[in-house]
């Protein structure tokens, strides 16, 4: 039977006991019958939500079910997202590592010529300090020779002087 029926045998029922004058004792059969009625009724509403209800119930499931396969598919969506991202910047940081690796290298290289070049420039004047240094003491000892030399020259020619008894032409050589 459906709802409708069901309402259609149970509404003449009511009405057939509203219309007769109740005694105290069909009075309160009338009660029960009311009771039974209100019941009945109560009962034909409850299948009939129960019908619209387990509907509202399945649609609601669909959508509950949606609902989580679309959560499912936005959290797997984001997960993938976010291991690509974590994939690229780890890729970046080996990169950045790499580079300054090649970099350091490169700078400790030059570094390591630098120094060498230091010790070459520090030799290279160490040596002409000593050439400076060499050349130095070869003047002096032409100076002191010459001096020498000079000393001696002049020591003849006083001698000279003094075995002739003649004086010099140009007397005491500063003027």
């Amino acid at each position: 039977m459906t709802l409708e029926e069901q309402k259609k045998v149970i509404e003449p029922e009511t009405v057939a006991s509203d219309p007769s004058p109740p005694s105290k004792e069909e009075k309160s059969d009338d009660s029960k019958a009311i009771v039974l009625v209100v019941a009945a009724k109560e009962l034909a509403e409850e299948k009939k939500e129960g019908s619209v209800h387990r509907d509202a119930v399945l649609v609601r499931l669909e959508q509950d079910k949606r609902i989580s396969l679309i959560k499912a598919w936005e959290e797997a969506e984001k997960s993938k997202v976010e291991n690509k991202a974590q994939k690229k910047l780890s890729s970046v940081g080996a990169w950045e590592n790499s580079k300054k690796a090649c970099v350091e290298a490169e700078l400790k290289m030059i570094e390591e010529q630098l120094i060498k070049k230091k010790a070459q420039y520090t030799e290279q004047m160490k040596n002409k300090i000593a050439q400076i240094h060499k050349k130095a003491e070869e003047k002096r000892a032409m100076t002191e020779a010459k001096r020498g030399e000079d000393v001696l020259k002049a020591e003849e020619m006083a001698a000279k002087y003094r075995a002739t008894g003649t004086a010099p032409t140009k007397p005491f050589g500063f003027f």
